[in-house]
């Protein structure tokens, strides 16, 4: 009897309170395995949005996105980033795999502005990630993205607070981040096929080189990719409806 129970529990189609459903999720791997392990399709989801929460701004959450832009951007779809808080640094997405032509900063003046070119990058089915610094906007602005995403087959991918982690949320896959002695602490608030996720200590480190600079001497309290070296910039329109 047990081995028949044994038998039985090894079928695909159960699931077991120990662990989360298994879902099809067409994903981007992160470029970490122990991340990969813990998300459903095994890395970022396509065609959705992911919520990345931080107590504070550059403790390494843009490293985190690197691998999987540098593999996107060997594609001939746009990589976007709208209204990041310091400018980017082009040698450090160079020395990580990105390829700068496919890459575009967009520069908005407000919140709204923000969301508006998120959600117009997202729809467009031009762009293979959209990463949104949207500041605190409601929570319909981010159904909007979600909905985008799904439109426009794109990565999705909204920067936001921790004080937000108590707020339900539309993204499929919300992610708290913490720094932690030269490593990024990761708990997974949410995911697809749903259960309790162990947390992940992941090493993030950008070591910075006279070869491969990664961080402006000028701006050395922003994250390893940005800083004070422009890449190709976009500013919104003024005036939109």
């Amino acid at each position: 009897m047990p081995l028949a129970l044994d038998l039985v529990l090894r079928n695909p189609a159960i699931w077991r309170g120990d662990q989360y459903a298994k879902v099809a999720v067409e994903s981007i791997p992160t470029g970490f395995a122990e991340l990969d392990a813990q998300l459903p399709g095994g890395g970022w989801p396509r065609a959705a949005l992911t919520e990345l929460l931080t107590n504070q701004r550059g403790i390494g959450e843009l490293r985190l996105l690197l691998p999987a832009l540098a593999h996107l951007s060997k594609d001939d779809k746009w990589l976007v980033l709208v209204a990041p808080p310091h400018r980017p640094f082009a040698p450090g997405f160079e020395s990580l795999g990105v390829n700068l032509a496919r890459l575009v900063v967009v520069e908005t003046r407000s919140d709204g502005e923000s969301l508006w070119a998120a959600e117009r990058c997202l729809r467009s089915c031009s762009c293979a990630a959209v990463l949104a610094w949207p500041g605190s906007g409601p929570q319909a602005s981010l159904r909007r993205l979600q909905l985008a995403a799904e439109e426009g087959k794109s990565l999705g991918v909204v920067f936001g607070s921790t004080r937000n982690a108590a707020h339900p949320s539309p993204a499929p896959l919300r992610i708290q981040l913490t720094a932690s002695r030269g490593r990024l602490e990761l708990q997974i608030l949410k995911r697809r096929g749903g259960g309790w996720a162990p947390p992940l200590s992941l090493d993030v480190e950008c070591p910075a080189s006279p070869a491969r600079p990664e961080l402006d001497s000028k701006t050395a309290s922003a994250p390893c990719v940005l800083s004070a070296h422009p890449l190709r910039h976009r500013r919104v329109p003024h005036g939109f409806a």
